[in-house]
């Protein structure tokens, strides 16, 4: 798959670049995995000096050994003897720097803790001793949103306070993914588009999975998901197992609760039979794998929140994948198919209102979008989108099909939260998979 949109953060890589040609600049870019930080970044340095590592989970020595040969390789850089030890290879591409720009990027940077923590404050050091005379465009690429946010932005920590710049990659918008589609499939229905993103969210890896095999209908879209040899099935705990450690199977099982629709605390606090706020604030705080979703006007105090997964793939497998791994160690993947296809049209009405508030924020001048729920968990409103500088607002109920939208009913709800549309210019609309 070719390399789509991303004209913002390609920008930010630009102009930091020309700035390390005068003076040190060292970036952050975060991203979960998939998502497309090394494709990005290799397309940003295309026709310039660079030079990429990958920090794998071996010996120094070895890491080592391997970085030296790279370094040669790619920037012609020659070090007499055996590096085994990483600061002394970074200070040789410090020293290089104060003669020759060029760009460094670390990809997996935070698994220099496994290798050997004692690396970051090696980096610190050295990064302190050179950055007033080194040309270097340095970044560092991390996939485990936690440990890279320890690593930079805990106080305690030897990085904290030496970034120049951060960037976090966010999956292509709903508009990059329906173009890609449309590239793929002239001829693609809502109903195609609508499975491409609730199942990929926008990940870019996930889209270049589907498209390059042929997927690119809503009905092979499900099948290459569900086959047995389909890398969709075991994603998402090979993703998440590094990130969770030992305590995997409690986060694992909170997790495929609000995927299943128990959405507050107090219900997952029973079926789990534990106090789970810690652990929902982990999962919030530390590893931005779910949003805690207020009603709109509701008081910064209120207890009418509600849980849920921010990442459309992880979502789709806590749904109906991890719930099923019995039916894949039998190999009936005929039986797993038959039980996301049985409940495929309530749960993509659901991912449907969430393509729309992502499509209306891109298109709008929007300051604040959410949902409505009145204190009784009633009089839904599936969107509310606000523009405070503008004094506009969108009201929104979403269904599937237009003919079940009652304007009538929806109109009645806004009344009740007319008080606090006073100031603005309410637009009232039905969408539905027409309006995609």
């Amino acid at each position: 798959m070719k390399f789509y949109n991303r004209k913002k953060e390609q920008e930010i890589l630009l102009q930091n670049k020309i700035q390390s040609e005068k003076s040190a600049c060292f970036t952050v870019m975060v991203g979960r995995r998939r998502i497309g930080k090394t494709s990005l970044l290799l397309e940003s340095v295309r026709g310039q000096k660079y030079l990429y590592l990958f920090v794998a989970r071996k010996n120094e020595n070895l890491l080592c050994s391997q970085f030296q040969s790279d370094a040669e390789k790619m920037l012609g850089l020659k070090i007499f003897g055996t590096i085994t030890q990483f600061r002394d290879l970074f200070e040789q591409l410090l020293i290089f720097a104060t003669r020759e720009h060029f760009t460094l990027i670390i990809d997996e940077f935070q698994e220099f803790e496994s290798v050997n923590p004692a690396i970051f404050s090696d980096i610190q050091n050295l990064w302190d001793q050179y950055k007033d005379k080194a040309r270097i465009n340095f970044i560092a690429c991390g996939s485990i949103y936690s440990l890279m946010m320890k690593i930079f932005e805990n106080r305690k920590e030897p990085l904290f306070g030496r970034l120049s710049s951060k960037i976090i990659l966010q999956p292509f918008a709903v508009s990059v993914t329906k173009d890609i589609l449309r590239e793929y499939n002239a001829k693609y229905t809502p109903e195609d588009l609508l499975c491409l993103y609730l199942l990929t969210g926008g990940v870019a890896k996930y889209i270049e999975l589907l498209m390059d095999a042929g997927a690119v209908t809503h009905k092979q879209m499900l099948d290459m998901v569900t086959r047995a040899d389909s890398p969709f099935l075991g994603e998402g705990k090979d993703l998440l197992i590094s990130e969770f450690g030992k305590e995997y199977g409690t986060y694992f099982s909170i997790l495929q609760l609000i995927a299943s629709g128990k959405n507050r605390q107090s219900e997952i606090d029973s079926i789990i039979d534990k106090n789970t706020g810690a652990y929902l604030v982990n999962l919030e705080k530390e590893y931005s794998l779910i949003v805690r979703n207020k009603p709109m006007f509701s008081k910064p105090g209120s207890r009418r929140a509600r849980w849920s997964l921010n990442d459309n793939y992880l979502r789709f497998w806590f749904r109906f994948i991890y719930p099923n791994q019995s039916l894949i160690e039998m190999g009936r993947f005929d039986l797993l198919r038959e039980y996301i296809d049985k409940n495929y049209e309530q749960y993509s009405g659901l991912i449907l209102e969430k393509y729309f508030r992502e499509k209306i924020s891109e298109s709008f001048r929007v300051t604040e979008i959410g949902s409505y729920w009145d204190s009784k968990g009633e009089n839904e409103i599936d969107i509310v989108a606000l523009n405070d500088l503008d004094k506009t607002s969108i009201i929104a109920e979403v269904k599937r099909n237009a003919k079940k939208i009652d304007m009538v009913k929806l109109e009645t709800k806004v009344k009740s939260i007319q008080k606090h549309l006073a100031k603005y210019k309410t637009d009232i609309i039905g969408l539905s998979m027409d309006n995609m």
